[in-house]
């Protein structure tokens, strides 16, 4: 048994009722962002939905079990929506070229490893910064190209978001739930408005490539 979170009281199915929970509101948003990117017949963008929900599923997962196989199933999606997205937005709404492109993301996978060296720093929270300073870069530039703020507003909510996980163990003296639960009641609209931003750019023409300053 793997006890990370505050919630978590014992070994028991439903022992982080709130954690466990707020993962409907990712199966929420991948469905309400399926069924807005079928709408729009983007099938890159329902692929990145089936993600999200898989998100849903993976963490719901570990925090009934609390197992190091469900830790896995919780990771690996969220992993695999970060690359997903990263990967997609560069190369289908900033136009980066696919050496561009692979060498961003080796980059990025270098980062996420060299943040996860200490899990125990800042309760496990490091290894998400380079994905909240990527989506940071890539607010600027759908900013940029649209004169939109919604990522930009996703990312201000994920460093909120982020800071909730982080000080989970923390409050556990006064406040026996902890606030992972809004970690992911938070990251369920960040990921969900995250994906909405990329739709709205496919449903456009293709756009010039990341300035020079920005680019890899």
């Amino acid at each position: 048994m793997i006890y990370l979170y505050c919630e978590r009281s014992g070994p028991g199915l439903w022992s982080e009722p709130l954690n466990a929970a707020t993962n409907v509101l990712f199966l929420l948003a991948a469905l309400i962002c399926a069924w807005r990117a079928r709408r729009r017949r983007q099938v890159d963008s329902e692929i990145l939905a089936a993600i999200l929900g898989s998100i849903g599923i993976g963490s719901g997962l570990f925090h009934l079990f609390a197992t190091r196989w469900a830790l896995w199933l919780d990771v690996l999606p969220i992993l695999a929506f970060e690359f997903t997205y990263l990967g997609l937005y560069l190369g289908r709404v900033a136009g980066l070229s696919p050496a561009r492109v692979t060498v961003t993301l080796v980059l990025f996978a270098a980062s996420i490893a060299l943040a996860g060296m200490e899990p125990a720093l800042f309760n496990g929270s490091l290894g998400y910064v380079p994905a909240w300073l990527a989506l940071a870069w890539l607010g600027w530039d759908y900013r940029r190209r649209t004169g939109n703020r919604l990522l930009l507003a996703m990312v201000a909510l994920f460093g909120l978001s982020l800071a909730l996980r982080t000080v989970d163990l923390l409050v556990c003296p006064v406040w026996r739930w902890g606030t992972h639960w809004a970690w992911h009641a938070l990251n369920a609209v960040v990921l969900g408005g995250a994906l909405e931003a990329y739709m709205r750019c496919r449903a456009q023409p293709p756009s010039a490539p990341l300035r020079a300053s920005a680019r890899v």
